[in-house]
């Protein structure tokens, strides 16, 4: 498979380090800010990237349907109790979420500790039919497990979209000059 020509000039200016992205201080960053900025990027993002640790010591990424429901510093999933991802949670419950829309040049990571909580509410809340496809037994299937990550910190990335960065390393080529890939920011909640 050819490697994606956009992906390896970003990856260029990656490499040049923070200074090809416009930056401002964590400090001009409220708390109420920071989760406005998050809660946007998950909102458009149907699927996330749950990443645990396995026994082994090994990262371990799978995805996870992002529930419809705005994100308020907690990040809730639907998983199984008998899968390798909640006995990795269970056992060592520092994880992370990733979040990617490529189209909108979104880009989000959040680090927090997994809870394994039982909650008929809150799974009632959650639930949709196309959970039916995973758990025969419907919201009263045994082996449903809600997933609580309460997020500790987070680090995003936001452009203006594919063609915007595009232009703006193109220029960067021609000038010489850092581009103006958007905004980075980490912020500790």
């Amino acid at each position: 498979m050819e490697p994606d020509p956009f992906l390896q000039t970003v990856g260029h200016f990656a490499q040049a380090g923070r200074r090809a992205c416009h930056t401002r201080p964590m400090s001009e960053m409220t708390r109420e800010d920071a989760l406005e900025t998050i809660a946007s990027i998950v909102k458009d993002v149907k699927f996330a990237m749950l990443t645990t640790t396995t026994a082994e010591g090994h990262l371990h990424a799978r995805p996870m349907t992002t529930q419809e429901k705005e994100y308020d510093g907690d990040l809730w999933f639907i998983g199984a109790k008998d899968s390798e991802a909640v006995a990795d949670m269970r056992a060592r419950p520092q994880v992370n979420v990733s979040f990617s829309n490529p189209s909108k040049g979104s880009y989000l990571s959040i680090t927090g500790t997994a809870e394994l909580p039982t909650d008929p509410d809150k799974l009632d809340e959650l639930w949709s039919d196309m959970y039916k496809i995973y758990f025969e037994g419907g919201k009263q299937d045994p082996n449903i497990q809600l997933i609580k990550i309460s997020s500790h910190g987070a680090e995003f990335w936001e452009g203006d979209g594919k063609i915007r960065t595009l232009f703006e390393m193109a220029k960067g080529l021609v000038t010489r000059q850092q581009p103006d890939l958007g905004k980075n920011d980490t912020v500790k909640l």
